[in-house]
């Protein structure tokens, strides 16, 4: 039986706008948001109680006691911690841990990531950053802040104006201070969500940002501050895994240069020629080798 997060997430193209809102507020606080009154969900999604209604009736629930019915056996069938998680695994694990298993687990786990991302939602981080803002600013959390600078620094020779902030709220506070209606910022919060993150989220959004959240598919918080949410599962042990993330991270990139075309070209062959990596085969020692390879005796 497929989780309510799964049937929203497939069917969120079909929902009028109110209606993504009631998804939004429901994800972003899951299960716990399902849990309370029509009216408390309405609240948080900034909608009204019918529109819960219908929101719930898309999803194929004929009432609200039948969808809080539905969730409350979910959460009984699958709530555990990430500890609960390794210690389970490991006592069904009878030998030991294979490593085709392994990879064919995180096999699995990418191949989730085109159910659980809506095409919309990739569609619109791809146009935020084709649309060339004034700046990009990337941040991310305590497991994620290698992948934030991963994808910063490739963004950076696709666009102007990237930055990776490691310390958004402290010393790159700045940055964020003079974003700007022209700015995006990318903030990766995953489970064991970061109080810094709902606070970064809230900052964007009061300088007039937009906001894009990569997140796991249980969803940050800040899910309900984003104009693009990206979620991707992540299920591992005994830690989540990044498999899928890092592909959702690629094809992004992947995504934009093919939108920005030759413009991106240009800014990376301005980059090549401006930024000096130090590296054991320049290119041109590798041409002169090359060269006396070839060269005849």
């Amino acid at each position: 039986m497929d989780d309510i997060r799964d049937i929203v997430t497939r069917r969120v193209n079909d929902l009028t706008p109110a209606e993504k809102r009631c998804a939004r507020a429901l994800l972003a606080d899951y299960p716990a948001a399902g849990l309370g009154s029509a009216s408390s969900l309405a609240e948080a999604a900034g909608t009204s109680t019918p529109t819960v209604l219908r929101f719930l009736a898309h999803l194929g629930f004929g009432s609200y006691r039948t969808f809080q019915q539905r969730l409350r056996d979910e959460i009984t069938r699958t709530a555990t911690s990430p500890v609960q998680r390794a210690t389970r695994s490991r006592a069904e694990r009878s030998a030991p841990t294979d490593f085709t298993a392994a990879v064919d687990q995180r096999i699995g786990i990418a191949e989730q990531l085109v159910r659980a991302v809506p095409q919309p939602e990739f569609d619109a981080a791809v146009a935020l950053l084709a649309g060339r803002p004034r700046r990009t600013l990337v941040a991310g959390g305590y497991f994620t802040h290698h992948l934030a600078a991963l994808l910063a620094s490739q963004l950076d020779q696709l666009l102007t104006g990237v930055d990776f902030t490691r310390d958004p709220l402290r010393a790159d506070i700045g940055k964020y201070l003079d974003l700007g209606k022209d700015g995006v910022v990318l903030l990766f919060d995953f489970r064991r969500y970061e109080k810094d993150a709902k606070q970064l989220a809230e900052l964007v959004k009061e300088q007039g940002g937009r906001l894009v959240l990569l997140t796991d598919h249980e969803l940050s918080p800040s899910a309900q501050l984003a104009d693009v949410v990206l979620p991707v599962y992540v299920d591992g042990v005994p830690f989540d895994s990044d498999a899928g993330v890092l592909i959702l991270l690629e094809s992004l990139v992947e995504c934009v240069f093919n939108a920005l075309g030759p413009k991106a070209i240009r800014r990376m062959e301005r980059w090549e020629a401006s930024v000096e990596i130090p590296r054991v085969f320049s290119a041109s020692k590798s041409r002169s080798i090359a060269e006396e390879v070839i060269s005849p005796l």
